[in-house]
């Protein structure tokens, strides 16, 4: 029993110490421009842009898909259509 506890008192600092070594909450930016005609609200996260959301004045708002990092945004995964990167999405319904 003895020999458990001290195990447990020596893997304390380890512990502790990969607690320390956790990596840093990521950097978010929410930049908002706002004009006569429409709001445009934008999320980055790490530096990519992860959602973007268009409010017009007098028309429904719509959020435009950012482009995925890493793939050529004019191909999706078959490689025949173009990707969703860029277009337009109305939301219909929300709960």
């Amino acid at each position: 029993m003895r020999v458990l506890a001290a195990a447990a008192l020596l893997a304390l600092p380890a512990m502790a110490s990969a607690q320390d070594k956790l990596p840093p909450e990521p950097v978010t930016q929410r930049i908002v421009v706002q004009d006569d005609g429409a709001r445009i609200e934008e999320l980055r996260v790490r530096g990519q842009t992860q959602r973007i959301v268009v409010k017009p004045k007098h028309a429904a708002e719509y959020e435009i898909v950012p482009a995925t990092a890493g793939r050529d945004p004019s191909q999706n995964r078959a490689g025949s259509q173009p990707g969703a990167g860029g277009q337009r999405v109305w939301n219909l319904l929300k709960f």
